[in-house]
């Protein structure tokens, strides 16, 4: 037989959730930034979260000055794609 003499038992280990739930708490997964999010947007001090505009990158010769000036600017994310930013971003 495999483990031992014929007719020998083992006294069963707890297993470690077992072991948490005796005890009253219970290991949840953490969240995990999603990271491209992360290095998209960023969460203002008052808690708004703002990203970069687009139409920066590329083309600018025949871009006005003023609307260069204006893509500069950090731009607030819209209102209907808050709940999920927030959440990819582990807040």
């Amino acid at each position: 037989m495999r483990g031992g003499a014929a007719g020998q038992t083992y006294a069963r280990t707890a297993s470690r959730a077992e072991t948490e739930q005796d005890q009253g708490s219970v290991d949840v997964p953490k969240m995990k930034t999603h990271t491209g999010m992360a290095k998209r947007s960023r969460v203002t001090g008052a808690g708004k979260i703002v990203k970069q505009q687009a139409n920066r990158v590329h083309k600018l010769e025949w871009k006005s000055s003023r609307r260069k000036r204006r893509l500069a600017r950090r731009d607030e994310i819209s209102a209907a794609d808050y709940r999920r930013v927030k959440k990819l971003l582990g807040r």
